[in-house]
């Protein structure tokens, strides 16, 4: 058994031992890095909000991370049209051979195109499709800050997911990030696993096991949620299979890294104007950061 002791925080964990770490991420917080990203404006690709966002995230993560790996590139649409990309990879304890990945998408949809949309010509503020998960990152990027991990813990942000379009055979411009990554990973030892945080602020929040993530990484899911219901978030990650969902993680599956996806897809203001402010939450913002922290304190997951 392998203990560590941060003493900033008077934490302790170890492997395979029966305790509940204490709670440590601020649901506060988080919120707050919700509102600060949606005072940027929309973050299309190719927007001055997104270059703003771009920015504060790179000076925020310099300031948190032991490491910090930014990957730039040009994006080339099936329109022709140009798109400067930034996916932000914060590392801490970046020695660690034992490593575990958290990632979100920061950018939002050009156009408010969901089923309940009541202006498809708008953007789509973003503030639990993109911000909320991007706030979890962040407050975990405080804790980590604060209490070095005992792993490596590795953050991933990353860019162009929610773009173009995800119809069959016009996927080109959606997961822009996650499949640059996936075929540009950076140098060192393959992730544990991997965890998506997506729509995970809604104020209703509740937590299925997303379809994809069961049959690509069933023990990685079993982990996760049975570690939620440890910690007495039970009654938010669901003990039930959800539909399948293309998302940020299928590109890392196929590449071999066992990822799962952590998204409440029941949000009915999805891609639509009305993706504001007031339909997330600090408690379910602190519920899944409770659950990033306890799988990075615990040691879980082989």
């Amino acid at each position: 058994m392998r203990c560590f002791v941060a003493a900033a925080l008077m934490l302790a964990g170890c492997e395979g031992s029966g305790q509940v770490p204490p709670p440590e991420f601020d649901g506060a917080v988080a919120l707050r890095y919700v509102e600060t990203q949606l005072g940027f404006g929309p973050r299309i690709p190719g927007s001055e909000s997104h270059r703003k966002m771009a920015a504060w995230l790179d000076s925020l993560l310099r300031a948190r991370a032991d490491t910090l790996v930014v990957q730039h590139w040009t994006h080339v649409t099936l329109k022709g049209d140009s798109l400067p990309m930034h996916n932000f990879l914060a590392r801490f304890n970046p020695g660690a051979t034992s490593r575990l990945l958290f990632l979100a998408h920061w950018d939002t949809r050009p156009k408010s195109d969901g089923g309940t949309s009541r202006d498809t010509t708008l953007p789509v503020p973003g503030a639990n499709d993109g911000a909320s998960g991007v706030a979890v990152l962040l407050g975990m990027a405080d804790a980590l800050k604060k209490a070095p991990p005992g792993v490596g813990v590795d953050l991933l942000f990353v860019d162009g997911e929610d773009y173009g379009s995800f119809s069959s055979g016009q996927d080109q411009d959606v997961l822009i990030g996650s499949r640059y990554y996936a075929e540009h990973l950076p140098p060192g030892p393959t992730p544990r696993y991997a965890v998506l945080f997506d729509m995970v602020g809604d104020k209703d929040l509740r937590i299925p096991k997303e379809g994809y993530s069961v049959t690509g990484a069933p023990d990685v899911v079993e982990e996760v949620w049975s570690i939620a219901a440890r910690i007495g978030h039970g009654t938010v990650f669901v003990n039930e299979e959800g539909i399948s969902l293309t998302d940020d993680h299928i590109p890392l599956q196929q590449v071999g890294i066992r990822a799962i996806d952590i998204i409440d897809f029941t949000f009915v203001h999805h891609h639509t104007p009305d993706d504001t402010l007031d339909k997330v939450s600090a408690a379910s913002l602190k519920v899944v950061g409770d659950v990033g922290m306890a799988l990075v304190r615990l040691g879980v997951g082989g």
